[in-house]
């Protein structure tokens, strides 16, 4: 197999298979059937840092969504118009995001912790026409997004009252989009339609626009439910931001799907975690590793979970919170789980599953553009249709697609994995976390393994290991980590700790050369350690440490 790039192909909505896969079924069509088939189920149950829980049944929030898309249609909005919203998880983003939907324009979510050019470059490139936001947002946005034509502002920040000064922002309230109707006239379904569009991180350069259709939704529904053998009964509590493909996809489609149940909150909450899901009975939640490091310590209760979507297999986790960890691997682009764990047979851990039904799946050789054996590592590559398995394009940028996908249709992730010699897949490092010591592939979650292994559970509550740059072999490995305020060693005694187990554990161009201690990561999408951040801080000790004379 070669290499070689081509724009990826274009699709006629109405004269393709793709057309075909969901045929006469998008967003509207799946809510509607459940509010007639299931209307008193739960569909939406919000819980709040503050004040009382609201829930809304499947009849409800069909009415809900229906009656906001009157206020869009008030406003102008029509088919594939872009709608910016902008906010923290609420009640009214999802709300919005399903009338959005019903309109049969598209939804844009945006990281609210953007500001400034970032906001400006959001609004001026997706043309957005509105935008729905938070008191605590407005001013930046309206500051920033100044191509964007309306604004409406929620009453508060996701159940916080605002400030005095949040309030006086002369925009609009949300609840402006009421009052104009109860039933949005129904449209044809068209399951090629894109119906959201979500932005990457972008690290050297602007963040891309992932556009997913109708089609892709109900994928993302049916396979995601599918995997996880999860029906009506199923609870999902979704703490994660909604402005990304996990929340979504992973959790609010295939509730939909299935005609489940959403518990949403704010953001994550340690102090409430098992109150809340004792409280719903829930089933399922996808995990970071903050979480498990937030509620190490609490009484665990006898609980309803059935799994935790983790990434990985977590043995340990598992045996400590009698909970199945579910290994799999996606992306925005990818919609849903492109990997998954089989639920009825165990795996090793650290694995990422294996591919789920409808993709395929190569590891190439980036120097020969031949598919990898078996536990070597490569580039990861995934093929599935666009627009149902795979993204539908990145808005406006055609530079983007010809270098993402190959002429015969693999896309290419960024990603760097092995097929290991047992069937499972297992992640290496991208390109940034390959660091190259005096000419000598350093690979950082090789090292990062390592020093778990020497350490064992409940003395760091987080570790990274990153380049720093060295006069005489480039870049060397250092490690930045956060001590556990359970653990009786001193910060000393687990620098020797690691240093010493290193030294007999790895070679000598992969042992860190520092170890330095603090009180938190900067962080990235779904709370990820941003290691680009790291990176620049170990280079600022390095130029500190040798301004003091290496001391």
């Amino acid at each position: 197999m070669t290499e070689t790039t081509a724009p990826a192909p274009q699709f006629d909505n109405r004269h393709s298979n793709e057309y075909y896969t969901f045929a006469g079924k998008d967003v509207p069509w799946l809510m509607k059937l459940w509010a007639e088939q299931t209307p008193d189920k739960a569909f939406l149950i919000w819980e709040p840092k503050e004040g009382e829980s609201q829930s809304w049944t499947y009849q409800q929030f069909w009415q809900a969504a229906n009656r906001v898309a009157c206020g869009l249609l008030q406003k102008g909005v029509k088919k594939g118009d872009k709608l910016l919203i902008h906010a923290e998880n609420c009640p009214e983003m999802m709300i919005a995001w399903y009338a959005s939907a019903i309109v049969g324009s598209v939804a844009v979510t945006t990281n609210t912790r953007c500001i400034g050019d970032e906001l400006t470059y959001f609004a001026e490139h997706s043309g957005a026409v509105g935008c729905i936001t938070q008191p605590k947002f407005i001013k930046e946005l309206a500051a920033n997004a100044k191509s964007i034509g309306w604004f409406v502002v929620t009453d508060d920040n996701s159940g916080e009252a605002p400030t005095d000064d949040e309030k006086n922002h002369g925009y609009p309230s949300y609840a402006s989009l009421l009052g104009h109707g109860e039933l949005a006239p129904a449209r044809d379904p068209e399951p090629m339609l894109p119906v959201g569009i979500q932005y990457t991180s972008g690290t050297t350069s602007r963040p891309k626009a992932v556009v997913h259709t109708h089609a892709n939704a109900l994928w993302g529904g049916r396979s995601g439910s599918q995997n996880l053998l999860m029906d009506s009964d199923d609870v999902y509590i979704v703490f994660l931001p909604c402005f990304h493909v996990n929340a979504q996809s992973w959790s609010f489609w295939t509730m939909m799907w299935v005609g489940g149940t959403v518990v949403l909150q704010p953001k994550f909450s340690s102090s409430k975690f098992w109150e809340i899901s004792m409280k719903h009975k829930v089933t399922r939640a996808s995990m970071i590793p903050f979480c498990f490091k937030a509620i190490a310590m609490q009484e665990i209760p006898e609980h309803h979970y059935k799994t935790w979507s983790t990434g990985i297999k977590m043995h340990m986790v598992e045996m400590r919170w009698n909970v199945k960890t579910f290994a799999t691997w996606g992306m925005t682009e990818t919609v849903t789980h492109a990997t998954r764990s089989d639920l009825f047979q165990d795996s090793p851990d650290m694995n990422i599953g294996v591919p789920s039904p409808g993709y395929e799946f190569a590891i190439m050789d980036p120097e020969t553009g031949k598919y990898c054996e078996p536990g070597v590592n490569g580039d990861l590559w995934v093929r599935g249709t666009r627009g149902v398995q795979m993204f539908y394009e990145y808005y406006r940028n055609p530079e983007a697609m010809a270098k993402s996908f190959t002429a015969d249709g693999w896309f290419k992730t960024g990603d760097t994995a092995r097929l290991g010699t047992d069937g499972y897949f297992y992640f290496a490092d991208r390109d940034k976390d390959i660091l190259k010591v005096g000419g000598e592939n350093v690979s950082a979650r090789q090292v990062e393994e390592c020093i778990h292994g020497i350490l064992g559970m409940g003395v760091l509550d987080e570790l990274a290991v990153v380049a720093q740059k060295h006069d005489m072999l480039d870049e060397v490995p250092v490690v930045f980590a956060i001590k556990s305020q359970w653990t009786m060693l001193s910060e000393d005694e687990i620098r020797q700790q690691i240093m010493d187990g290193c030294a007999r554990d790895l070679a000598d161009f992969k042992r860190p050369r520092k170890v330095y201690f603090v009180e938190e990561m900067p962080r990235a999408a779904l709370d990820k350690v941003a290691k680009n951040k790291l990176r620049e801080m170990a280079d600022e000790l390095a130029d500190q440490e040798k301004a003091a004379g290496g001391k």
